[in-house]
């Protein structure tokens, strides 16, 4: 794949992930729990992970991060974002190299408790406490069960041939 048809694929995937994010802000959520969300966008940082690599999943990841965080207005939780998606993406490239494409719904579980303790550890700096420790298992609770849900669908897209021809082959 030459490198413009490759920047206008992760473009397109990029901003499919920020639509969706965009979306799901709107969604109201499956529980009364601050912080609990499904991470949706997150199958799109999955699978370019996967199709692509890891210098472009970060690109993808920190660039909707980024514009995600302008347009959605909440500027304040760009901390947040940022820590839990790099953590989350490091913790999804560690399992990857293990479990390989077998595994991406225990990659998808393992990045999203690691994104709730990233967004645990800024909590912890910002306010200056452990004692928003105490919500790490409901957070991670929520993670195993969101992480699954996100890792099914990114393993049926990455191993589907039609849908991956049409992310990762010329146009």
């Amino acid at each position: 794949m030459n490198n413009i048809n490759k920047i206008v694929r992760l473009s397109i995937l990029t901003t499919i992930a920020l639509t969706i994010f965009m979306i799901e802000l709107h969604i109201p959520p499956l529980v009364p729990i601050p912080g609990v969300k499904l991470g949706l966008a997150n199958i799109i940082t999955l699978i370019v992970l996967y199709l692509y690599g890891i210098r472009e999943a970060s690109t993808v990841l920190i660039i909707r991060i980024l514009l995600g965080s302008m347009f959605s207005g909440q500027v304040v939780s760009l901390l947040y974002s940022l820590s839990g998606g790099l953590m989350c993406l490091l913790v999804m490239i560690l399992l990857m190299k293990i479990v390989g494409k077998e595994g991406v719904w225990f990659v998808s579980v393992g990045g999203a408790i690691a994104h709730n303790i990233g967004q645990i550890i800024i909590a912890m700096i910002l306010f200056q406490t452990t004692s928003v420790l105490y919500y790490l298992p409901v957070l991670i609770l929520s993670g195993v069960i969101t992480g699954v849900f996100t890792g099914m669908l990114s393993k049926y897209m990455i191993t589907n041939k039609v849908i991956n021809r049409l992310i990762s082959n010329s146009l």
